[in-house]
């Protein structure tokens, strides 16, 4: 285990790895280059994630900046007690020690990920995508010339290049420590980390978000949140389903300017029984659709009865990530809010704000639909568990 640096020191390695992204901005734009032109395959999502340009660049500098201007998330007290028999007692926040990150196509998580795993004191394995492996490979170099710079060991950020057997290997008899796995990427990633690893995985859930528009809802704001939602496909917290209540005033004419809107950005529109039969749409083939995730252009709106109803399909059919409710009923939006079980619930707002930087976070390593130890975006103050600290002058229990 590494002996924890200095939140000075640490502060440091990101402020130089945020100058180095800058000097090697054309660089990683151009090696970026190589590996699209190299990706063969055909997932649109995947493609769209892998890119880096300018204003990703500025993404992954704005991230290490910022890391490095917040408070240390080490050592935080978070309860202190006095014994009857004189101990002090103190619980405080402390690193978990090492991070396994596996992700696919992101580059900008080889800067994000590691600067909040090495902010928080923890050190970094990261075991990237084949198709973004010349950036990663670079990001990782960017990463040791500052340790080199503050003399901190390469060890706290490491890069994994295994294939799918020998990371499959590592994960059943790892050859180093490892305390925690956050898978990033689709159900397939997640489901072959969850079988295999044998210390706790933190799942970074797919999305499958809902859209529900009220009976009382601004339908001028319920359009702009549906396409909003739907503005970038490859993201976890896309919009993928619209519930439409039964009786929502002037339906006929907010369902087809809905579709229209939808079909201007080119995006398949499928619907369930009713309303594929109403308006001329696609059916989707079965119940089963309601639960896909889709990172594509498509996106299904269906006709329901009730809230009670749109809760409870919401929660049968969801990802477990983000479901908004468009209405001017703040009882209503209440009651929603309550009992749909995500990790992010909106009132009038889009799902695309479920993500650590937009929440106040400043970043985030993931974002988890698990419920232990963290829920939605895991920002820098999520990735430290804690330890008892007791003071004492000779006390032994009776």
């Amino acid at each position: 285990m590494n002996t924890l640096l200095s939140i000075e020191t640490r502060n440091n390695v990101l402020q130089t790895m945020a100058a180095l992204l800058e000097i090697n901005r054309a660089a990683l734009i151009s090696i970026n280059k190589k590996d699209l032109n190299a990706y063969k395959g055909d997932d649109i999502s995947m493609f769209d994630r892998l890119k880096v340009d300018d204003a990703k660049v500025d993404e992954m500098i704005a991230a290490a900046t910022h890391l490095a201007s917040q408070e240390d998330p080490v050592g935080v007290e978070r309860f202190s007690f006095k014994h009857e028999n004189g101990m002090q007692v103190y619980n405080k926040t402390a690193s978990f020690g090492t991070i396994l990150i596996i992700y696919e196509s992101r580059p900008d998580v080889t800067v994000e990920a590691a600067g909040i795993a090495f902010k928080s004191g923890n050190k970094i394995l990261l075991k990237g995508g084949k198709e973004s492996l010349n950036l990663n490979l670079k990001i990782v170099e960017l990463w040791h010339q500052a340790l080199e710079k503050h003399n901190a060991s390469f060890d706290w950020v490491e890069y994994l290049q295994f294939n799918r057997t020998e990371t499959q290997a590592f994960l059943e008899k790892p050859t180093q420590k490892v305390d925690l796995i956050v898978p990033r990427g689709g159900e397939k990633l997640i489901a072959f980390v969850k079988e295999h690893a044998t210390c706790p995985v933190i799942i970074s859930g797919r999305g499958n978000n809902f859209v529900y528009v009220h009976t009382e809802a601004d339908v001028d704001i319920a359009i702009a949140i549906i396409i909003n939602g739907k503005s970038k496909i490859s993201a976890c917290n896309a919009v993928d389903k619209v519930l439409i209540a039964k009786n929502l005033p002037n339906k006929k004419e907010f369902i087809n300017k809905l579709i229209s809107k939808l079909r201007e950005f080119k995006i398949q529109v499928m619907a369930d029984e009713i309303v594929s039969k109403n308006y001329n749409l696609e059916q989707i083939s079965s119940n089963e659709v309601w639960s896909e995730e889709f990172l594509d252009y498509k996106i299904v709106i269906g006709e329901i009865s009730s809230s009670e109803a749109a809760i409870k399909m919401i929660n049968n059919y969801s990802g477990g990530h983000s479901s908004v409710i468009i209405t001017k009923n703040d009882a209503i939006a209440k009651i929603f809010m309550e009992n749909v079980d995500n990790a992010a619930v909106y009132h009038n707002a889009s799902t695309r704000f479920t993500d650590g930087g937009q929440l106040g976070l400043g970043g985030e390593l993931a974002i988890s639909t698990d419920k232990l130890h963290q829920r939605g975006p895991i920002g820098l103050q999520h990735l430290v568990t804690n330890k008892w600290y007791v003071h004492g002058n000779g006390q032994v229990r009776s």
